[in-house]
């Protein structure tokens, strides 16, 4: 096995306390953290030295506001895990959360710790950036 399979077998061990986690054919693991989807993959980039790669989706399809943009990148500086990312598309802007870490030696309660503080963080951000203010409609909330 694997130094990448082998910690990806932890991280899903982790993760399955909490969440439904899915394997994808490329051995990446996918799950939902509330309404936020994660990603997790493993990759050893020198001998010995092994990292697990988490990314969230936030939110996708935002108005394409400079204010929201701001305020996002404000966010951005606020966060001890993980690094925020906004990118315009044709619809409005995406925004994501990733963090990396080399996780060689972390057993599975430790992992499991850390990740959760991730994905919590992610999901945070979702909830002040997006306010539902009905059932089925999303508003954005905007940085004063």
């Amino acid at each position: 096995m694997t130094p990448e399979a082998e910690l990806l077998g932890r991280v899903r061990e982790a993760l399955e306390l909490y969440h439904d986690v899915t394997a994808d054919d490329d051995g990446s693991l996918t799950f939902r953290h509330g309404e936020v989807p994660c990603a997790v993959q493993a990759m050893q980039l020198a001998e010995g030295l092994v990292v697990v790669s988490l990314t969230c989706v936030v939110a996708w399809d935002l108005p394409d506001d400079p204010a929201l943009a701001v305020s996002a990148a404000e966010r951005a500086g606020q966060g001890l895990f993980g690094t925020l990312g906004v990118v315009h598309t044709e619809r409005g802007m995406d925004v994501t959360l990733r963090y990396a870490f080399p996780a060689h030696g972390l057993e599975v309660a430790p992992l499991g710790t850390l990740l959760l503080l991730v994905v919590s963080t992610a999901s945070q951000l979702r909830a002040d950036l997006l306010g539902n203010t009905e059932p089925g409609k999303t508003t954005v909330r905007r940085s004063r």
